[in-house]
């Protein structure tokens, strides 16, 4: 089945070059079928690439997916044109009244910051408590998911030594090898990382609310679940491209700022040789879990019957 997405949204003509099947919102309004509704708050600073990388993954399921995007009134986007975000995305306050499916709130740019000083936090933290009400299932990545973990539970971030980048090896938890959201994963998988800072182990499990579902020997706790599936917090980046983790550091060598190349990334450790893509198949495996077990089996034919 195919996406139904915003009108002239720009990820359309990038995915039908990737034979992606999508589809616009006024041919999408003549098909008599319920789709599933998900929200994207798109926190990141270029925001079409994360809208490409996040719909190409959602394409991978044979459920039909309406996408809206989600924008904060307390914060303008300074990477993105203003003809884009005023084309394609609503404010929060103008969605509060509507239910979603299942939502994904992607990272930011603002780890050096402490939760509270980020200029946007009231207004954040009233869309995680809104998400209680209104969402079947919220996914919560890299800083997102941190700032949820702390919002939600007190669970407090740390300050690495030195960035964690690169591409590492995950297992999953003793105990939950048999949750849908894993699924056909390998018993080892390759994630990307790409943070100043983490959540820890130990206090996780001071919150009896909260599972380590899968970590990794290397880059820590990967994914947290909390009831039962209707919250995951994920603290790396499957949904990256290829070239992701290669523009961050060549990006941050050009400004002469201190940067390490990313891990276990390029083919031979050689930046002009490119990276060796390993992560590909788990991130479409996660997102199609996630939509089939934890929002379509989960949420309400009548989507006004989300609750919490």
């Amino acid at each position: 089945m195919p996406l139904n997405l915003p009108d002239r949204l720009p990820a359309i003509d990038l995915l039908k070059e990737e034979n992606i099947f999508v589809i616009d919102n006024s041919r999408a309004s003549t098909q008599d079928i319920r789709p599933l509704k998900i929200v994207v708050l798109n926190l990141m600073p270029i925001k079409i690439t994360t809208e490409t990388d996040l719909i190409r993954l959602l394409s991978n399921s044979p459920l039909q997916i309406e996408v809206s995007f989600m924008k904060l009134k307390s914060h303008t986007s300074k990477n993105t044109p203003i003809e884009h975000m005023k084309a394609f995305y609503r404010d929060f306050e103008l969605m509060r009244d509507e239910k979603f499916d299942g939502m994904i709130i992607t990272g930011a740019p603002v780890e050096h910051l402490e939760f509270e000083e980020v200029n946007y936090w009231e207004e954040i933290s009233e869309i995680f408590r809104w998400t209680r009400s209104h969402v079947t299932s919220t996914f919560y990545i890299c800083w997102a998911a941190q700032a949820g973990l702390y919002y939600h539970y007190g669970v407090p971030k740390h300050p690495l030594d030195r960035k964690m980048f690169g591409i590492f090896e995950h297992h999953i938890c003793d105990g939950f090898q048999k949750l849908p959201i894993f699924r056909g994963f390998d018993d080892v998988f390759h994630v990307p990382h790409s943070r100043h800072t983490e959540v820890r182990r130990e206090d996780i499990e001071r919150c009896p609310a909260l599972q380590i579902i899968s970590e990794s020997a290397d880059s820590g706790v990967h994914m947290v679940m909390a009831r039962g599936g209707r919250e995951f917090f994920v603290t790396g980046h499957s949904e990256y491209s290829p070239y992701t983790l290669d523009g961050e550091y060549r990006r941050d060598l050009a400004k002469g700022l201190p940067i390490d190349m990313p891990k276990n990334y390029y083919r031979n450790d050689d930046p002009e040789q490119g990276p060796l893509v390993r992560w590909r198949s788990t991130a479409n495996l996660l997102f199609s879990n996630w939509l089939n077990y934890y929002v379509y089996q989960e949420t309400p034919y009548d989507i006004n019957e989300i609750n919490e």
